[in-house]
């Protein structure tokens, strides 16, 4: 049985993003994931202005007038949204924490799908499987996902990303559109990453909180990893400490950004302290640029 919380949560998130689909979305979100291809309608007579490459000649020849070939794009995707549901998500010093924040873009990215007919898959991991639900359409299967995103409660602690994407290529093999979100505090996927970019189309969806990037001098603090259960004994008063731990923060983001891009995958990098939604509309007008 759901708590009725985590249901009023599915209800609220739904109404909230219910219209940055209807608004932002839904047009940026057709015309930058493209269908698989075209598949042949039928025929018509020929009007001016009708590309001749499209005349279907047998026609032509029975009839004894142009006929053209009208195709259409063969629309329905599958969309896979590969979920970080490691310790470190329940971190969050600003709006919500991270996993919090992720569930929410992941049920915008459902909705836009959705509504556009395509199919919505889940695999929520940490390191190892945890959860796998089938790629399917409609609203209440949406919910579902949603339900899952927000109500599931992992075995395990740590993160890595290989096992998910290893697992991603074993049960989808046909070309997806395939979101993975995490924080990436995980052990090397490099392989796994350019193995998974090759079959899919990805974009990986990195969330942060301003406090894995600075530290407030507020004397000797004891952190505690959440994904280990390992305690470090800090003096934030240090200026070299505060440095270190900044240098390390945005030394790790730079080396993601390069793994993404010489991997082909698209980068779209989300913090808990400004909303989602910006940083989400420039990840499509980017793409939508690309491809126009």
């Amino acid at each position: 049985m759901i708590p009725k919380e985590i249901l009023k949560k599915v209800r609220r998130i739904e109404i909230s993003t219910r219209g940055l689909v209807n608004d932002l979305f839904s047009g940026q979100y057709h015309s930058v994931f493209k269908g698989r291809g075209m598949n042949f309608a039928e025929v018509r007579e020929y009007q001016y202005g009708d590309d001749i490459r499209t005349i279907d000649w047998n026609v032509t020849a029975r009839m004894r007038h142009p006929y053209v070939k009208v195709f259409e794009e063969e629309r329905e995707l599958t969309v896979m949204l590969v979920v970080d549901a490691s310790g470190s998500g329940e971190f969050g010093t600003a709006n919500g924490m991270k996993g919090e924040i992720l569930a929410e873009i992941c049920a915008l990215l459902s909705f836009s799908a959705i509504k556009n007919n395509d199919k919505v898959g889940l695999i929520i991991f940490t390191d190892k499987i945890e959860k796998f639900v089938q790629p399917r359409k409609g609203r209440s299967h949406v919910l579902r996902v949603i339900r899952e995103l927000l109500y599931f409660r992992p075995e395990h602690r740590r993160t890595d990303v290989a096992v998910a994407l290893e697992y991603l290529s074993r049960v989808q093999r046909r070309r997806s559109v395939v979101f993975l979100a995490s924080d990436f505090l995980s052990p090397d996927f490099e392989r796994s990453l350019r193995v998974s970019a090759r079959r899919h189309d990805m974009i990986s969806i990195a969330i942060d909180d301003p406090r894995e990037r600075t530290l407030p001098a507020i004397g000797f603090a004891e952190f505690e990893d959440a994904e280990s259960g390992r305690r470090l004994l800090i003096d934030t008063n240090s200026k070299e400490v505060r440095q270190h731990f900044s240098e390390l923060a945005l030394e790790r983001r730079r080396r993601l950004r390069d793994l993404f891009g010489s991997a082909g995958v698209d980068f779209v990098e989300i913090s808990t302290e400004t909303p989602y939604v910006e940083p989400l509309i420039q990840f499509f007008r980017r793409r939508t640029r690309r491809i126009h």
